[in-house]
């Protein structure tokens, strides 16, 4: 197998992803880009296991926790922006400056 073929590959899917993040304004498109730079790095990961002929298969053994680390990112994410949706009314990224919301003025 050659191994040009994924790694053109992933290197486009992690691009795209990374366009995806700098130039998105809604969280849940940033998370969607988030996740297609982590299933980039597992496509290489799998590619370079294939490749190297590694006996133990770590390269597979990675991209399985990473696949893990990446359901539970979504999840909390999607729990974060939901919650910042409740509270602002917005999921615009750039519209979200401070973290704390001002208390009133009495």
């Amino acid at each position: 197998m050659h191994l040009v073929y994924p790694a053109v590959l992933s290197a486009l899917l992690f691009c795209v992803g990374l366009y995806g993040v700098l130039a998105r304004r809604n969280a849940i498109l940033v998370l969607m880009a988030v996740e297609l730079m982590l299933a980039a790095v597992g496509l290489n990961l799998v590619a370079f296991d294939v490749w190297l002929r590694d006996v133990t298969h770590a390269g597979q053994v990675l991209t399985l926790f990473l696949i893990a680390l990446a359901a539970a990112e979504i999840g909390i994410g999607l729990a974060i922006v939901l919650l910042v949706h409740r509270r602002r009314g917005t999921v615009a990224v750039d519209r979200l400056t401070e973290l704390r919301e001002k208390k009133p003025v009495t």
